[in-house]
């Protein structure tokens, strides 16, 4: 029977467009607390006419909540980015891109909707409250993959939520009625903590529920549709400052014996050749199916629903006639080249292996200078033919990191900066250090984590020999800037003098490799919507403004006063609610 309704999925249409479950749909217009769970939707059914205890029933609106994380997809790009310090606006930017890079929320900005977001809960919410948990077929329960599902959805939703709100109202039940959303609206409102802990509670339960399956949806193996949830619970304590518990979930994420997940790349972009710096080899690329865990599928073609905008917005197109409206800033191309790149090699015929350093000058392109991630992921060309009266840009800007048909949630790289940095945070510098530098493998674990930090991560550091091994894992600083582990520029923050305690050594070391970490996550993860969020965690755990406000403020080079002042008061970091 499952099958038979996987298959009238993929006969029927690319993506399911409609939904069983009442939608809360409709744009944020900034006149009542109503318009924060709008219930105006024409598709909704009454409640009591809506049991889902059939299987058509439950899959049908499981991808109908999919269908509505479609229109908040572009954004968390686009807010994670746009306020961030690695890109800045061009002039041909749209009017609420650049207020929002600017944090000018003093006028109504498409990309302030918080209705969307909460139209995906309050989906989310309806199904959890109405599907047959007890329903059973052969000893099996039916819904049990479905319903851990839509609880990660409503997780993810509500922390995108609170990360771009900073306080908001926490709903569980679904609301049905215009009063219903105006009390829930009207509520006690809840900080990033708060939200986080409440839903580690509640997805813990389901943390080792496998993903659905319907099979090849669209193209996709629709497993990919679905968040993994013990990512999502290492992301959520990770923002909670429960450090060793989002250690253990994204080792339990990444060292799953039946899918474990290996940082091996024999295809990161790199120089070759000791005494010839041309070209690099390769091209390092994000965009493999390899790559990406999670990501929100989107349509094609307008015609048949939500299409991403994003390429439109980093990159030239034929549709926008080229011109792209954000764009590396200074701070990114700085960061870049700040990087030192390095060669290990062997001479014919000798044994001992050396290092070459890379030069710091003399190449044909700039951004051949430190890191090589940016250069093989970013160009820019100047298009001939272009007049003064040309509807077309004169330049060409290309990003590879965006699709047409889906944005990404998770893809490993990111998740294993985090995995470092949650090491990091729970005391433990070395392992961190070992993910950037060399990879974690039980050799290398061995060869530069101490036996007392080893002692101290116990199995938080914990990889499979038989799968994690020396030849099969990389450290992500390798990924861009040559052979990280002979690198001798890059190393464990080491006092010049001895403290007193190794604690003490362990305290300064901290927050120097969590610098590491944040500008490993800049060099990886640039465009990709991670950025501000990540200063902003950083700065939140510090208690210091100026860890986000001072990059921001510098994004083009010189500071901006008046942009750094903005910043330094926290609530200016956060968009108005309704």
């Amino acid at each position: 029977m499952r099958q038979q309704i996987y298959d009238q999925l993929r006969r029927s249409f690319r993506f399911v467009v409609y939904s069983l479950l009442p939608l809360v749909g409709g744009g944020w217009v900034g006149v009542s607390c109503s318009d924060l769970l709008d219930t105006t939707s024409e598709l909704v059914e009454f409640e009591e006419d809506n049991t889902l205890n059939h299987t058509t029933d439950s899959v049908y609106s499981v991808m109908g909540i999919v269908n509505r994380m479609q229109l908040v997809a572009d954004r968390t790009v686009l807010l994670g980015e746009a306020r961030g310090d690695l890109v800045t606006t061009t002039e041909a930017a749209s009017a609420d891109l650049k207020r929002l890079a600017a944090f000018d929320m003093s006028q109504q900005n498409k990309y302030n909707q918080v209705s969307d977001y909460y139209a995906v809960i309050n989906n989310c919410n309806f199904y959890l409250a109405h599907v047959d948990t007890a329903l059973q077929r052969r000893g099996r329960q039916l819904f049990k993959y479905e319903y851990a599902a839509v609880k990660a959805f409503r997780a993810w939703a509500y922390l995108e939520l609170v990360k771009n709100y900073g306080q908001v109202p926490l709903v569980t039940e679904p609301q049905m009625t215009e009063r219903e959303a105006l009390a829930a609206a009207a509520g006690a409102t809840y900080g990033i903590k708060e939200i986080c802990d409440y839903f580690i509670a509640d997805l813990t339960p389901y943390a080792l529920v496998d993903l659905p399956q319907y099979g090849n949806v669209g193209g996709y193996n629709s497993q990919g549709f679905f968040i993994p949830m013990r990512a999502l619970l290492g992301d959520l304590c990770l923002w909670a400052g429960h450090y060793e518990e989002a250690a253990r979930w994204y080792n339990s994420y990444l060292n799953d014996k039946r899918s474990p997940i290996e940082l091996n790349y024999t295809n990161r972009v790199r120089w070759t050749n000791v005494t010839e710096f041309q070209r690099p080899q390769n091209a390092y690329s994000v965009t493999s199916t390899q790559e990406v865990l999670s990501f929100i599928p989107m349509e094609e073609r307008v015609f048949d629903g939500t299409v991403s905008d994003l390429a439109n917005v980093f990159t030239s197109t034929s549709e926008n006639n080229y011109y792209f409206q954000l764009t590396p800033s200074v701070g990114m191309r700085q960061l870049s080249a700040s990087q030192i790149n390095c060669i290990m090699y062997r001479a014919e015929g000798g044994t001992e292996i050396d290092t070459v350093y890379a030069p710091r000058s003399g190449f044909s392109e700039d951004l051949y200078v430190g890191d090589l991630r940016l250069s093989s992921n970013y160009s820019q060309t100047s298009r001939g033919g272009q007049d003064e009266y040309s509807e077309y840009n004169s330049l060409s800007q290309s990003i590879r990191k965006f699709w047409s048909d889906r944005v990404p949630i998770y893809r490993r790289t990111m998740v294993y900066l985090r995995y470092a940095e949650a090491l990091n945070r729970a005391g433990l510098p070395q392992s961190a250090m070992c993910v950037l530098k060399y990879g974690m493998c039980p050799e290398n674990i061995s060869q530069y984590v101490d036996s007392l930090e080893r002692v101290a991560a116990g199995d938080l550091i914990s990889f499979d020999a038989s799968t994690f091994t020396k030849e099969r894992v990389t450290g992500i600083h390798s990924l861009g800037s040559g052979d990280s582990e002979c690198n001798a520029f890059y190393v464990l923050p080491v006092p010049t003098d001895s403290l007193a305690t190794r604690q003490d050594t362990i305290s300064y070391q901290i927050p120097r490799v969590e610098d590491l970490i944040v500008n490993e996550m800049a060099l990886e993860g640039a465009f990709e919507g991670y950025r501000f969020y990540d200063l902003l965690r950083i700065a939140l755990r510090r208690g210091d403004p100026a860890y986000l406000a001072d990059p921001i403020s510098r994004r083009n080079g010189a500071s901006n006063t008046q942009l750094r002042q903005l910043l330094m008061d926290q609530k200016n970091w956060f968009l108005p609610l309704p």
